[in-house]
């Protein structure tokens, strides 16, 4: 027999994902066990499908189509929701819940409003999220209408078709959302191994874990297209490897094999070129400061993931970090070796679909903020289908 769950379809910046109101779901148990939770979100979304399509449920086959986000009234003082995200496997029957995700985070309100969760008056309004997995706070800016979130304006969201109204997303703290700080090792820029070779990486959390290396050490140019990156089983096999190894460094794990299947993710950077988007326009070097192409969940991603935007956005303006390397190297007049040159508090990400531009604040040794603007809109509301 079949089991009928109010849920929600919503996109939330270069992602989509169902979402559930906390109370619409079984409880968790004291100890906070999520099986009850796993068994229906791995039903609804059609996992697992060994054909890699999620034909049977609700998701699309890759990591940024197959997300859960659970939401819940904050009982906390001065935080308007509490939200809890998912990352499912799509090709076994697993939900991860090491990590947040920046382009979903952008669909919370929408969706409380929408659900009734919350209510506010027309006009712009912040609202506070407590994410649980990170145990970190969110704000998010965005304009109501009628109740609702607004969707209409004319913020072109690279990988997203049309336009939308603007949805600011500000991390307030975003150093150490699961590891000891923004520099987990204490270091910028430190030797790990992988494939029996020694990499130079950066490993970076603010918002995100996220292990930085340069695309010429794993014998990529950083303008290959998603397809072609996941093709080169060379590369990324010393991916998958650097990742385990750079996951116990930052203290995420006790050995590779346990390391989470969310964090860290990959971001594979070099200085600006000329680079063919997946629309077969072609973006010039000067419009983007850096090059990316962001590996997650062992794909390499159409975009990139929010809240991964924002931990490089942070790493960019931390003295000796690969990017801050390369940036600084890429600007007129870096033949100086002028180290004082300063990056700025934006950062334009040149990704697989275009220029993502996140900022982040660095101040006393530390990120302080870090932001981000999306675009959401809920796309369904109805009820998802599981089998007991």
């Amino acid at each position: 027999m079949s089991r009928w769950i109010d849920a929600t379809f919503v996109r939330g910046g270069t992602s989509k994902g169902l979402f559930f109101s906390e109370s619409a779901l079984p409880s968790l148990s004291p100890d906070g066990d999520t099986a009850e939770w796993d068994t229906i979100f791995c039903q609804a979304m059609g996992s697992p499908d060994p054909f890699g399509r999620q034909l049977d449920g609700m998701g699309g086959g890759i990591s940024s189509l197959s997300k859960i986000v659970v939401v819940a009234a904050s009982a906390r003082d001065g935080v308007d929701l509490d939200y809890t995200f998912g990352q499912v496997s799509v090709t076994e029957a697993a939900v991860d819940y090491s990590g947040n995700c920046g382009n979903l985070s952008s669909g919370v309100v929408p969706f409380a409003l929408s659900a009734g969760l919350i209510s506010a008056a027309d006009g712009w309004h912040v609202f506070r999220l407590f994410n649980t997995n990170t145990q970190k706070l969110v704000d998010v800016g965005l304009g109501v209408v009628d109740g609702q979130a607004d969707v209409t304006g004319d913020l072109v969201l690279p990988g997203v078709s049309g336009t939308g109204a603007p949805l600011e997303l500000i991390y307030p703290d975003p150093a150490g959302s699961r590891t000891a700080g923004l520099l987990p090792t204490g270091k910028a820029a430190e030797s790990i191994t992988a494939g029996g070779a020694m990499f130079e990486v950066s490993l970076v959390d603010a918002t995100l874990p996220v292990v930085i290396v340069p695309g010429a050490a794993i014998g990529l140019k950083g303008t290959e297209s998603p397809e072609e990156i996941d093709a080169n089983k060379h590369a990324m096999g010393m991916i998958a490897e650097l990742r385990r190894n750079a996951a116990v460094r930052m203290g995420l794990c006790e050995s590779p094999e346990e390391a989470p299947d969310v964090v860290p993710k990959v971001a594979v950077v070099t200085a600006p070129q000329p680079t063919r988007l997946l629309d077969g326009t072609t973006l010039a070097a000067e419009e983007a400061d850096l090059l990316v192409r962001m590996i997650s969940m062992g794909q390499t991603h159409k975009a990139v993931p929010g809240t991964g935007a924002m931990c490089l956005a942070a790493a960019a303006q931390i003295p000796d970090t690969i990017i801050n390397r390369i940036i600084r190297r890429s600007r007129p007049g870096s033949d100086t070796g002028d180290e004082d040159k300063n990056v700025g508090p934006e950062v334009r990400l040149a990704t697989p679909s275009g220029v993502v531009t996140a900022g982040a604040v660095f101040d006393a040794d530390t990120v302080t903020a870090a932001s981000l603007f999306r675009t959401a809109r809920v796309l369904m509301r109805g009820q998802v289908a599981v089998t007991d």
